[in-house]
């Protein structure tokens, strides 16, 4: 077997064709893009299928660079002789589709000419975990070690087991629940209301107008942090002081901030730098879609009828997906490996933030026998 795939830690594109969606839209000749870290064995069985969260993308370990403008969000877990172990397993994290770093989303060309905007249609879970394993069967990976991943990468890990458990040794769920929650719906919801009522919107096709709906995104980011971190964490850090310089308890309402607004405002500049506002509406809504129950029976039914050996970790201080919903995967689950609780003041950026424990769990994960 022959495949050639890029340097570690740089990009690779795979063009995997149409891929008609769960709702039966069709999306034309889709590109995939890519980064792998460690050798592919001979007959290709040794790979790891990492997956990232929401504004995640395939740069799961390495610097910034003119490339990457953000590090990588896995940094310290792949490597030689660490968690995700370079000598042993050949690393790949794609690109979501939907996405904004190469593979094919709204800011993408559309076959008609300028871009999908507005034309892009909705993306289920199962059609990212469809677009990836046309992706990986496109380099001749017929079946994966394990999955991992964590909030909207766990969403899509959980359908992986679920699609195609033939061709998944194990699974790593961590930070998501079997469904979104109604809770969940309606503060992403609002989300996607602040991207598509800023006036340079345009209806999603503003990719032409010179315009960039960076306010409503901004506002997006601010409300969706908020439900990353712990609250804990925030009042301990911030609690009601003033940014310098500013005075937001003077006799009248200013523009005066506390220092958490000047941090989320922070947040915020920081995402509308790097990331579409199109692509953060279709995995919002992606994430609204999530349900593995539909047309299984139920969420319980579905959890039931898993074979695949699955481990569930969760944040204890986890506001946006509550470690009930992992107790309830758990619990439910046909093949639980078991649950690990990831303690910690951080809230649901917990998996990313807790480095030793989510090492050890990962550790575990994968020298555990099934």
């Amino acid at each position: 077997m022959n495949i050639t795939l890029p340097p570690e830690g740089q990009p690779g594109h795979v063009r995997i064709g149409d891929v008609t969606t769960e709702a039966g839209a069709t999306i034309p000749d889709v590109t995939v893009a890519f980064e792998r870290w460690g050798r592919l064995n001979a007959d290709a069985s040794n790979v790891i299928l990492l997956q990232h969260a929401l504004t995640g993308d395939a740069h799961a370990s390495g610097p910034c660079d003119e490339e990457h403008p953000t590090p990588g969000w896995w940094n310290g877990m792949i490597g030689s002789g660490r968690a995700l172990d370079t000598d042993e397993y050949c690393i790949i994290c794609t690109n979501v589709i939907g996405g904004c770093r190469g593979t094919t989303g709204p800011s993408s060309e559309h076959p008609d000419g300028g871009a999908w905007g507005s034309r892009f249609p909705a993306i289920s879970v199962r059609d990212t975990v469809t677009v990836e394993r046309m992706a990986l069967k496109e380099l001749g990976i017929e079946s994966i070690v394990a999955v991992i991943g964590g909030s909207l990468g766990g969403a899509r890990t959980l359908e992986w087991s679920l699609m195609h458990p033939d061709e998944v040794g194990r699974a790593l769920v961590l930070c998501v629940g079997a469904r979104a929650s109604a809770w969940q719906i309606g503060i992403q919801s609002a989300q996607i209301q602040f991207i598509e009522n800023d006036p340079a919107w345009h209806g999603g096709d503003y990719y032409a107008t010179g315009e960039r709906p960076v306010h409503g995104l901004g506002f997006a980011r601010r409300v969706a942090h908020l439900t990353y971190r712990g609250e804990l964490e925030l009042d301990d850090r911030f609690g009601t002081a003033a940014q310098p310089g500013e005075n937001p308890l003077g006799p009248m309402r200013t523009s005066d901030r506390f220092q958490v607004e000047s941090y989320l405002d922070h947040q915020a500049d920081k995402l509308a730098a790097r990331f579409d506002a199109g692509s953060y509406v279709v995995l919002t809504d992606t994430l609204n879609r999530h349900d593995i129950g539909r047309g299984r029976g139920g969420m319980n039914d579905a959890l039931a009828s898993s074979t695949v050996p699955t481990l569930v970790a969760g944040v204890d201080t986890d506001i946006l997906y509550p470690f009930h919903q992992q107790e309830h995967l758990a619990k439910n689950l046909g093949n639980c490996m078991g649950l690990e609780t990831i303690e910690s003041a951080v809230g649901h950026d917990g998996f990313l933030t807790e480095f030793e424990r989510v090492d050890g769990i990962v550790r575990g994960f994968l020298a555990a026998e099934v």
